[in-house]
């Protein structure tokens, strides 16, 4: 293997999906952003969920809300549906790992809150189902997602599909967009 010119592909490639994401995602970035802020106004919050890389970025950027991203400001209401492993378990063991974020939306999620899947295919089975739980409760179903958006096009909105098939360069935006939707909320809620 040429690891120079694995490693300059893997730049240019990068370079490519960021500048594609760029073009196209402003405005349900927007939006995310908008409905998000009024939301938290409203006494709302936002719950993340996803599996795998997706699980660990639900984590990040709920604990970026909750504690702090740029500066010490009030705490932004978020939780990540990714982290209680008693739960986690118990609808798994209970009710199948398809249900394992629609169990918890249906407990935590209040009308107006905000829910967040995160898939980078689209197509995950328990994300969909707790689009669908969340949107059935009148709070948001909001996603983040690659491929094309696979099923969560017709449920999640906002929804930003980054505009690749590589789940690397799916996952890498996904976490660049979480993190300028941190930074806008603040921004937005008065925080900085």
């Amino acid at each position: 293997m040429d690891l120079n010119a694995f490693f300059t592909a893997e730049f240019e490639e990068h370079g490519r999906v960021l500048a594609a994401t760029r073009a196209g995602l402003s405005e349900p970035f927007a939006r995310l952003v908008k409905i998000s802020t009024r939301s938290i106004r409203d006494g709302g919050k936002i719950l993340f969920f996803g599996n795998g890389g997706s699980a660990g970025d639900a984590q990040h950027l709920a604990t970026e809300l909750t504690v702090r991203y740029r500066t010490d400001r009030s705490p932004i209401a978020a939780i990540a549906l990714t982290t209680d492993t008693s739960a986690l378990t118990a609808i798994g063991n209970d009710f199948g790992f398809d249900r394992l974020f629609a169990r918890q939306i249906e407990a935590l999620a209040c009308k107006g809150d905000i829910a967040i899947g995160i898939s980078t295919s689209g197509l995950s089975p328990n994300v969909i189902l707790g689009l669908q739980a969340a949107k059935a409760m009148g709070a948001i179903p909001a996603g983040l997602s690659g491929k094309g958006g696979g099923r969560m096009v017709d449920l999640a909105d906002p929804l930003l599909v980054v505009p690749s098939d590589v789940t690397a360069r799916i996952q890498e935006m996904h976490i660049m967009l979480g993190q300028m939707f941190c930074g806008a909320l603040e921004i937005e809620l008065g925080l900085v």
